[in-house]
Formats: C-alpha cells, sequence, structure tokens
C-alpha cells in the first residue's frame, strides 16, 4: 500500500506556521495613525462629497479614532461612511485595535448594529460617487454581541477559497464569539496583492481566503465604468468603516512585506514575500 496518501494526510493537518512578520521589530512598521488628528486620512460619506465630515462622524478622543453620531440629530440618514488612509498598498500586513460600544444611531440597519470593519484594496476615495454607499472593495468585518469576528465580506467583489467562488456575500470566521464588552481586539490582515489575504487575532489565523476580484453586488451608486467583473483586485486603499454603529481604532500600524529578497543584502528582512530589487541597496540587478 502506498504511503503518499497518507503523507499528504499528516501535512494537511499541519498547523500554518507563524509568518515571518510576527517577529518584526516595531520600528519597521510604519504608523498610520498619529493618536492626534486625522491628517493622512480621507473621509467619504454616502450622500456628501468626498472629505465632508459631516458633523464629525469620524474624530479623534483620548488617541483613538472614534466614530461618533452624537451630532447627527434623530436619523442616521444612510450616511454609510469611511475613512481611507491616503495612499494605496498592495503586499502588507495592517494591523490595529478596535472597540465597539455604545448605542446604534437612529435609523441605521439592523445588521449594522454592533458592526464595524475595515476595508481593503478598495477603490479610491476620490472616484467614489456622492450617492455610493459602499467603496468597491473587500472588507475584515468587527462583530461583537456575541458574533464571531473578522469575518469577510464582499461590497462589488468576489473571492476565492480552496479553489471555489464563494457565494455568500459575508463568511464567518473561525474566531471565537465575541461579547459586547466594550474591550480593545487586536487585529491583523495580511494582504498579499491578488494572491491571498489572511485574517489574524491576536496573531492567530482565523479566515483565508484567495484571488480577490472585481464582481457581485451589494454595493451601489458607483461608477459603473469601475466596476469591471473579473478584474483582478492586487492593490487598494484602507478604509475604516462606519455604518450607524458607534467605534474606535488605535495602534493603527502597517508593515510592507514589499522589498529586496536578496538575503545577502542589508535591504533584506525575512518578512518580505513580493520582489522589487530597487529597494537593495546594490540596486537592480
Amino acid at each position: 500500500m502506498s504511503l503518499l496518501p497518507l503523507l499528504l494526510t499528516v501535512l494537511l493537518m499541519q498547523p500554518t506556521p507563524p509568518p515571518a512578520w510576527r517577529e518584526a521589530p516595531a520600528a519597521e512598521w510604519r504608523v498610520l495613525f498619529n493618536g492626534r488628528d486625522l491628517d493622512g486620512w480621507v473621509v467619504k460619506l454616502a450622500h456628501h462629497e468626498v472629505g465632508d465630515n459631516y458633523a464629525d462622524t469620524f474624530r479623534v478622543e483620548d488617541g483613538a479614532i472614534a466614530v461618533r453620531y452624537d451630532r447627527y440629530g434623530a436619523d442616521f440618514g444612510a450616511r454609510f461612511g469611511h475613512l481611507f488612509y491616503k495612499s494605496p498598498f498592495s503586499y502588507y500586513v495592517l494591523a490595529l485595535e478596535y472597540r465597539i460600544r455604545g448605542a446604534q444611531q437612529p435609523g441605521g440597519p439592523s445588521y449594522a448594529r454592533l458592526n464595524s470593519g475595515v476595508m481593503i484594496h478598495s477603490q479610491a476615495p476620490s472616484s467614489i460617487l456622492k450617492d455610493q454607499d459602499w467603496p468597491i472593495s473587500v472588507e475584515a468585518q468587527f462583530l461583537a454581541g456575541n458574533q464571531t469576528t473578522m469575518n469577510v465580506c464582499t461590497p462589488g467583489t468576489e473571492i476565492f477559497m480552496k479553489g471555489e467562488m464563494v457565494k455568500a456575500h459575508c463568511t464567518n470566521a473561525a474566531s471565537r464569539r465575541y461579547v459586547e464588552d466594550d474591550a480593545w481586539v487586536s487585529v491583523q490582515v495580511e494582504v498579499l496583492g491578488h494572491e491571498r489575504v489572511r485574517h489574524y487575532i491576536d496573531g492567530q489565523l482565523v479566515l483565508e481566503y484567495e484571488t480577490p476580484q472585481i464582481g457581485g453586488g451589494v454595493a451601489t451608486g458607483f461608477d459603473p465604468r469601475l466596476k469591471v467583473d473579473g478584474t483582478p483586485l492586487s492593490s487598494g486603499y484602507i478604509g475604516l468603516q462606519a455604518e450607524s454603529q458607534p467605534v474606535e481604532f488605535r495602534n493603527i500600524r502597517l508593515l510592507e512585506l514589499t522589498g529586496c529578497l536578496d538575503r545577502g543584502d542589508a535591504a533584506w528582512r525575512p518578512y518580505f514575500v513580493h520582489r522589487d530589487d530597487t529597494r537593495c541597496t546594490r540596486g537592480a540587478r
């Protein structure tokens, strides 16, 4: 009897090895949020022009980016919002802490209660039309209230798992259920261009999917010229979500995974996975 099937089974049962980026020194991470103001970030709320931070939806409180609705009046008004970092990225790890707390703004949809997230591979904020609800992007979804977290949702996009296109708009992660306890949750999103995305909580893998691309539904009000279904998503913007639930974000950092892959070069790092010889100290070859 061949041992090959048994060996394959054993290999498949092995846990995923810890990613090298977990050992990256703190100094090599880029700080995206300075803890004082929204410098470097761009607001886009549905039914408002880019840059219009209606009623100070996004603000800084106690060193965190806070989503607040206390100046909205009686109704949410379908002002689904996102706060985008100014630059796009392709191969990287995004790390941040979030906590969901407070009462949902009246008029917000029921599914948005205790719900927030961070968008990756998003279209540019300048390309989002005034009345567009969600950006064409992939969402790492944050939930509380006895639900799993670091799920994935796909507004205007499609993803694959084990080679099969995922039909559901949202897919749960293999996390424990998080109750509404106002606790900070430390999460990481490992993005490898168009190849693969992994979601982590405290450095532990809870969800993985492949080949993100434009497609599917849910997002509305977009420029149809931008939604060419089947287009690979290899880079894009990062956006913190506001969809009627108060939430806070802090310690937002990013580690670039593109760099010099020459192990003999001073610019080489063990966590680089995407080649860019121009970043080698000895230049491109």
